[in-house]
């Protein structure tokens, strides 16, 4: 067994330069970390919203007529599917 080898834990040494531009391109990947993960929520959003508000139309009204539902409901399945195959 090589004595460099068996003595590695896995870490050098860095200047407070370099430190610092590890620092800068850590936080520059977390932002575009963020922004796409707000970008794909507020996508998702965006395809429930629209259900939601039909959902609670008439709140006074006991019943939903909803015709073709399952129909409707696969479509919209078919929907989330294709985002999340997208992303």
């Amino acid at each position: 067994m090589n004595l460099d080898t068996l003595n590695d834990f896995g870490f050098s040494a860095m200047t407070e330069e370099e430190l610092k531009q590890y620092e800068k391109f850590l936080e520059e990947q977390i932002e575009q970390y963020k922004y796409s993960h707000k970008e794909k929520l507020n996508e998702l959003y965006q395809l429930f919203v629209p259900l939601l508000n039909n959902l609670k139309k008439d709140p006074d009204k006991e019943y939903i007529y909803w015709p073709n539902r399952a129909d409707k409901i696969n479509e919209f399945i078919r929907k989330i599917e294709a985002y999340i195959s997208e992303h």
